[in-house]
């Protein structure tokens, strides 16, 4: 009887040892590899949320506005207008700070960043991937 129980604990062994070997190997080789979570909305969407109520979904903002704001600008224009290159930089920089304060009325801008940090609660890094997607997305959405 002793001999048959050693050969059943061994054909046991045997079948299930190959598989808990594999399963430790890729839990150990899983812990070496960093989880990529990307829970940020494409630019697309953050547009939509955050942008479109001013520049329209077709972001050519030509909606009335109420004095004293002015009608927002036409972003599928913005490399026309600046010579035919896209101005990244300036773009970020707007989503980012916003844009000047007149002396008399409101800001035109909303400074995004900063409501991205403050309200929204994201480290720098969140911030910059925001500001980077929506300047992506505002650059794939101009004429040609």
């Amino acid at each position: 009887m002793f001999p048959r129980f050693i050969r059943c604990l061994l054909m046991i062994l045997a079948l299930f040892g190959p598989i808990a070997g594999i399963y430790a190997a890729q839990k150990e080789e899983g812990k070496n590899v960093p989880v990529a979570r990307s829970n940020s909305p494409s630019g697309m969407e953050l547009f939509n949320q955050h942008c479109a109520v001013c520049h329209e979904i077709d972001l050519k903002g030509v909606r009335p506005v109420p004095a004293p704001y002015r009608v927002p600008p036409d972003l599928t224009t913005l490399a026309r207008r600046h010579g035919g290159i896209f101005p990244d930089a300036y773009v970020a920089d707007v989503l980012r700070n916003g844009v000047t304060m007149p002396a008399h009325g409101p800001a035109q801008m909303p400074a995004w960043g900063t409501d991205f940090r403050e309200i929204e609660g994201l480290d720098a890094t969140q911030v910059k991937l925001r500001i980077s997607s929506l300047t992506n997305y505002i650059k794939s959405r101009q004429i040609k």
